[in-house]
């Protein structure tokens, strides 16, 4: 068992900073946290589930644009292009729980331009 809020980032991190928690061949959890954006990409093998534990944000998911904030839960279905824009002067922290196990690899990065 890990407590999520015993869990810390990096203390001085650019963009992103990124710690996981477990992961077997059936699914990855991590938390995320992020300070601007992540840029938009899909992944073409995996789901993913968000869970917002902290800040508010903004959520490219396909092709529409979504208000995220704490509570939030957002599933992200295999080959769907979303990013993430922060608009918290907080961090956004999330909990990313992927399917299966994420090795870093099936990360695609889209050349969309985003409307926030």
């Amino acid at each position: 068992m890990i407590s999520i809020d015993s869990v810390s980032s990096v203390s001085d991190f650019e963009n992103i900073s990124i710690v996981k928690l477990n992961a077997d061949s059936n699914a990855t959890s991590m938390l995320v946290w992020i300070k601007k954006e992540i840029k938009p990409h899909l992944h073409a093998s995996h789901s993913e589930h968000v869970y917002v534990l902290q800040g508010t944000g903004k959520m490219l998911l396909d092709n529409r644009v979504i208000d995220i904030k704490e509570g939030d839960l957002v599933f992200i279905p295999q080959n769907s292009v979303h990013a993430v824009r922060v608009t918290s002067e907080l961090p956004m922290k999330v909990l990313s729980i992927q399917a299966p196990e994420f090795d870093g690899n099936d990360r695609v990065p889209v050349p969309v331009d985003v409307t926030w």
